[in-house]
Order: structure tokens, then C-alpha cells, then sequence
């Protein structure tokens, strides 16, 4: 059976990860979106991640709960080690992954690819405004940390700039994604 496609959907803060992803799935029957343990509380609007205390998340990391890990903005991310059963059984995966664990995501899965969204700065900020889950601070440290590029050496890439509609940018994505030869 052929290895399912590790998609990292990778973007600053606000770009709307979240919301291209949901489409995708909803334009692709068998495309799936990996649910991320994170320590932060749940939020109804979110990504519907798994939100656990840090004694949880270190217990987890502990217990080789975690495919890939990362601490980002004050918080604990992890990627569940399932997904290596889910791509062994030939599934593609969209993960909403850090750009500060692209290249260790490619080292350790394959076939790799890399959607990378962006956006035009006074979008993020208007975005990351609106959702109201963060403080001015925050969203300055956030968008400070937008213009971060992509790891030398990890790909292929797509990239997309998230002005369209979501449907509009899921079909673009998805097509891009499937044309590459891995």
C-alpha cells in the first residue's frame, strides 16, 4: 500500500489555516485534518484541538505520545503519534504544523509537502483582531513573527496567498498539492 501524503499547512498566525483546511476536506472525500493537542483551552470557533493542561501534555511527551512536538507563543503543541498508522494505511493528512519543525517533519515523514499560506500584514492583524483570543501584545509578537521564512532544503511547496474565498483557495490547494510528483 502506497504511503498516505503528509501535507504540512504551514502560515503566521490569522492567515486562516483553519479555515482552508476545512474546506479542502470538504472539496476532498478522504482527506483528513489531524486534530492537535495543544495547551490551551478550548474555543468552540477554533480548530477543535485537544486542549490539555502542560502536566497532561508532559506526561504524553513522556509516554511517546507525540509524533511531533514544538513550543510556540507561550503554549505546547503536539502532533499525536497515530498519525504514522494513519499514513501507513495510505491516508493523507493536512497538520497545522509550526515553520520551526518543517524540517523535522520532512526528516521523519514522507512523501512531505508543504502548504504554505500567507497574507498581507494589515489582513493578519484585522484577523487576529476579530477572533479575540489574544491580547495587543500577543497580536504584535504574532505578527512580528509573520515575515519568518520557511526552512532551506524542506518541500516541495505551495504556496497561496489567503485573500480569495476559502472555496476558491481549497480547490487551488488541492490542486496544486495532488500535481506535485512525489
Amino acid at each position: 500500500m502506497k504511503a498516505g501524503r503528509f501535507i504540512a499547512v504551514v502560515g503566521p498566525s490569522g492567515v486562516g489555516k483553519d479555515t482552508v483546511m476545512r474546506a479542502m476536506i470538504a472539496q476532498r472525500p478522504g482527506l483528513r485534518r489531524v486534530r492537535r493537542v495543544i495547551t490551551r483551552t478550548a474555543d468552540p470557533q477554533g480548530e477543535g484541538h485537544e486542549a490539555v493542561s502542560e502536566a497532561e501534555f508532559d506526561a504524553r511527551l513522556k509516554d511517546g505520545g507525540f509524533a511531533l512536538h514544538w513550543r510556540a507563543h507561550g503554549l505546547l503543541y503536539g502532533v499525536p503519534v497515530g498519525v504514522c498508522m494513519d499514513l501507513a494505511q495510505g491516508r493523507d493528512l493536512l497538520v497545522n504544523l509550526s515553520r520551526g519543525v518543517l524540517a523535522e517533519a520532512q526528516a521523519r515523514f514522507r512523501p512531505f509537502l508543504v502548504l504554505h499560506l500567507v497574507a498581507a500584514p494589515e489582513v493578519l492583524a484585522a484577523r487576529l483582531a476579530g477572533r479575540g483570543r489574544e491580547a495587543a501584545d500577543d497580536i504584535a509578537e504574532r505578527l512580528a513573527g509573520a515575515a519568518m521564512t520557511l526552512p532551506e532544503g524542506v518541500g516541495p511547496v505551495v504556496t497561496l496567498d489567503t485573500d480569495a474565498a476559502p472555496e476558491k483557495l481549497a480547490k487551488a490547494a488541492i490542486k496544486a498539492l495532488y500535481a506535485v510528483k512525489l
